[in-house]
């Protein structure tokens, strides 16, 4: 497989957040067949979908830009492990508090495969996501999409909060 752009969508609302998601940079520059080519900036966001006991939890979000010929399944394992080194506890509620959660948002022009869909389903509608993917890829269109990361973060409507932190990581 010829080596293409995958991007990640991270989030984390547990912990110092931060500090695991520079810990997660780190660790995937350590991951045979992946480059770590591009990371957005740090936003704060107001947790989407979750129980209202966790609605104090604010996330952070960011995007990071990969290169790598993976395959997407072999790649999505090992993004699954990376998860639980990170401290990922799963349980039955999917929406829990989570000290690192990593989505493959689109990797190259793959649409789907047997384990999942690409481009991730809920990324044309989280600002959370497009916020960060547009600061590193705004010219971008997704595979199975005609508007550009740019234009489908100012197509979303208003309500979700998207904080960009200054801070660097």
């Amino acid at each position: 497989m010829t080596a293409r752009e995958i991007a990640l969508s991270l989030g984390a609302n547990l912990g110092d957040r931060k500090a695991t998601f520079q810990w997660l940079v780190k660790r995937l520059e350590t991951e045979p067949g992946i480059t770590v080519t591009g990371k957005s900036p740090l936003y704060e966001t107001d947790p989407v979908g979750v129980k209202p006991e966790y609605q104090h939890l604010a996330f952070l979000n960011a995007v990071v830009l990969l290169e790598s010929a993976r395959e997407t399944n072999d790649l999505h394992q090992a993004l699954l492990a990376i998860e639980t080194e990170g401290g990922r506890l799963r349980e039955g509620d999917r929406y829990a508090p989570r000290s690192l959660d990593i989505d493959i948002l689109y990797a190259g022009n793959e649409l789907r495969n047997d384990h999942l869909k690409l481009p991730h389903p809920q990324c044309r509608k989280r600002r959370f996501v497009l916020q960060p993917m547009s600061d590193l890829r705004p010219d971008l269109i997704l595979p199975g999409e005609t508007r550009t990361v740019a234009e489908l973060l100012a197509a979303l409507p208003d309500g979700e909060a998207v904080r960009r932190l200054e801070e660097a990581w």
